[in-house]
């Protein structure tokens, strides 16, 4: 059964910075891609970020030099690291698993953590 567990939402202000962390089991950790998605209130879920098996990543363009998506293997850990945060950054995030550089999304989702931003 795979399991992916986030940890790391909150509150913050704008400015600020947060890391959300995601743990994952049931899956070969090291063999699968894995990334981070949100949805705010009534929009879509969108990819935020990806980290592939080799360690090639992908961004949000709204998000490219605030945000930094890195893994730990012998943790089974994927985290995010988001600095500079911003008001439209507010959103359920959810970790993902299973996915490729050319298909982001995997068939695997967290339950998701809040993460608010207030101005």
């Amino acid at each position: 059964q795979v399991q992916l567990v986030e940890s790391g939402g909150g509150l913050v202000q704008a400015g600020g910075s947060l890391r959300l962390s995601c743990a994952g089991s049931g899956i070969i950790f090291s063999s699968t891609g894995m990334g981070w998605y949100r949805q705010a209130p009534g929009k879509q879920r969108e990819l935020v970020a990806f980290i592939s098996v080799g360690g090639f990543t992908l961004y949000a363009d709204s998000v490219k030099d605030r945000f930094t998506i890195f893994r730990n293997n012998a943790q089974k850990t994927v985290s995010l690291r988001m600095n500079s945060l911003k008001p439209e950054d507010t959103a359920i995030y959810y970790c993902n698993a299973g996915g490729t550089l050319r298909t982001p999304a995997g068939q695997y989702w967290g339950q998701g953590t809040q993460v608010t931003v207030s101005s």
